[in-house]
């Protein structure tokens, strides 16, 4: 099943949307990566209930990390070895970097208590202020608030000084907060990215019997925090000079190719496959 000692760990919500078709040459990506042994751990803020259509429709049968870097999903007997932690999550095995809800819906309501600044949380919503909010047909609106991790939510009347007040506060309480969709935010106890690639990464050491390279994919929107994380990284940008792009991500210099070049996809997979990243 996995042939190769490479694997990489894609973002994915810039290239698959929640309602439509993924990135054109992306699926058949996926599959040369698949055919040659190379596991692609996506790496996205859905929910796995969010997820399950996408994985079946493109037939997904690696981990995948959800929630922002909440937790890893596992498919069922995808490692012999067992992590030492997990839990279990519907279908899955489930190893978590952040504490399980309520944690996070207890926390954000005594950040809100504390900082005296308004916030409604997705999952207090009727279904149609729900479909309004998020911009999505009531079935697939209701699926973004069932979390296993995070919280949703958006400010309501706060300032930009009231809305920078709540996020120190809460990194004194080393919460993480951050932008999710439009005007919604998310908050977890505890996730962490790097923290999911490394727990992950040893896996598939262990897996493998050999150290694994790790190969990094996103955009620059979802590079920030990934890249650093992963020992080679590749940048799709759609902008032609990719240097601006660059020197905004921590890091080893990424290998950069054009998001929306009918090549990408193909240099992406020769430079994965020949690990010259």
């Amino acid at each position: 099943m996995r042939s190769s000692t490479t694997v990489v760990y894609c973002a994915i919500d810039n290239l698959v949307p929640i309602a439509g078709k993924p990135l054109l040459g992306f699926p058949e990506f996926l599959d040369s990566l698949s055919a040659e042994g190379i596991p692609c751990v996506w790496i996205t803020a859905r929910n796995r209930l969010q997820l399950d259509s996408t994985l079946r429709r493109l037939g997904h049968s690696a981990p995948f990390i959800a929630e922002g870097g909440s937790g890893i999903f596992l498919p069922e007997d995808y490692f012999h070895l067992k992590p030492s932690h997990t839990i279990r999550l519907g279908r899955f095995t489930c190893i978590p970097a952040a504490s399980p809800q309520p944690a996070a819906a207890e926390a954000l309501n005594l950040l809100a208590e504390e900082t005296g600044i308004d916030v409604v949380r997705l999952r207090s919503l009727s279904h149609r202020e729900l479909a309004q909010n998020t911009g999505l047909e009531v079935r697939e609106a209701d699926l973004v608030r069932q979390r296993d991790f995070d919280e949703l939510f958006f400010f309501a009347g706060a300032s930009d000084a009231d809305i920078g007040r709540f996020l120190s506060q809460a990194s004194q309480k080393k919460l993480s907060v951050r932008p999710y969709d439009g005007s919604l935010w998310s908050l977890a106890a505890g996730r962490s990215v790097g923290a999911c690639v490394r727990e992950l990464s040893k896996l598939y050491d262990r897996s493998m019997k050999a150290h694994s390279l790790s190969i990094a994919l996103a955009t620059l929107q979802e590079a920030r925090e990934l890249f650093p994380t992963c020992h080679r990284s590749i940048l799709l940008t759609d902008r032609s000079a990719a240097t601006e792009s660059i020197s905004a991500v921590h890091g080893a210099t990424p290998k950069c190719f054009p998001l929306f070049s009918p090549d990408t996809w193909q240099l992406a997979l020769e430079a994965i496959r020949s690990r010259q990243v």
